[in-house]
């Protein structure tokens, strides 16, 4: 079997082509593959179509590849602290679909799990299931592309909305821990979307902190099986970053 191990970000991303569809993994800059994000960028690939919680911030994460106007198409839950993703999805630069949050999740979810689509009660009434939501802008600021309504079905006498599950060309995937096959451990909240995505990629890439060989994560503590991995990329400490600072004077100052 080939190993699974990649000496270098470049050469686990070097494949990805323009125009694939990408699972993102983090939650602001809260466990983003940042190394691996950077390797894409570097490289030439193009017109990305990204499903991620946000976009991280201006020149940060994704960010990076939005102010480059590699992003051609965004799946999300918000726009975050990102001025630039505002700025060009209200613009008409790109195509954003807004899923509730816990939607989004499940999407990923069920992706992974062979799951082609399922009924949830997030959105029932509102344009999320009745459609009309702006996906794009024109530039002279009305819609050019709104959101289809989509199948409403009654269960127990409540109303659900039929949602498609997402299935991605690459995940992008950031772990605190992983052996050479691919076991994971994830650093609290820093584990996020990231099993998620992992596990609706066709091709999952895992940029780990520490890289152990196989026996020295204890079974009990894996939180995402190596059969879902087909790439890992030893990084070493990520460089944490702040989303929003918040700071306030010393007491008595």
């Amino acid at each position: 079997m080939a190993s699974k191990v990649f000496e270098t970000p470049e050469a686990a991303v070097a494949d990805i082509p323009s125009g694939a569809l990408l699972a993102v993994g983090g939650f602001g800059l809260c466990g983003i593959p940042d190394e691996l994000i950077a390797a894409i960028a570097a490289g030439d690939a193009t017109d990305f179509e990204v499903f991620s919680n946000n976009c991280g911030v201006d020149g940060h994460g994704l960010g990076i590849l939005l102010g480059e106007k590699r992003i051609r198409r965004v799946t999300a839950s918000y726009v975050g602290e990102n001025k630039e993703f505002a700025r060009q999805y209200l613009s008409g630069e790109l195509e954003v679909e807004l899923t509730p949050q816990g939607t989004l999740a499940e999407k990923l979810r069920a992706g992974g799990a062979g799951i082609p689509a399922f009924f949830t009660p997030a959105g029932v009434g509102t344009p999320i299931s009745d459609g009309g939501l702006p996906w794009r802008y024109a530039a002279d600021g009305s819609v050019e592309i709104a959101s289809p309504a989509k199948e409403i079905r009654e269960f127990r006498g409540k109303r659900y909305v039929l949602e498609e599950s997402i299935n991605a060309d690459y995940s992008l995937v950031h772990a605190l821990k992983g052996d050479t096959e691919g076991n994971l451990v994830f650093n609290k909240a820093a584990m996020n979307f990231n099993p998620l995505a992992a596990m609706a990629g066709k091709v999952c890439i895992v940029q780990v902190e520490q890289l152990v060989e196989p026996g020295e994560i204890d079974p009990g503590q894996v939180h995402l099986p190596g059969v879902f991995v087909d790439r890992i990329v030893h990084t070493g400490v990520q460089d944490k970053q702040i989303e929003k600072r918040t700071v306030s004077a010393a007491k008595g100052a």
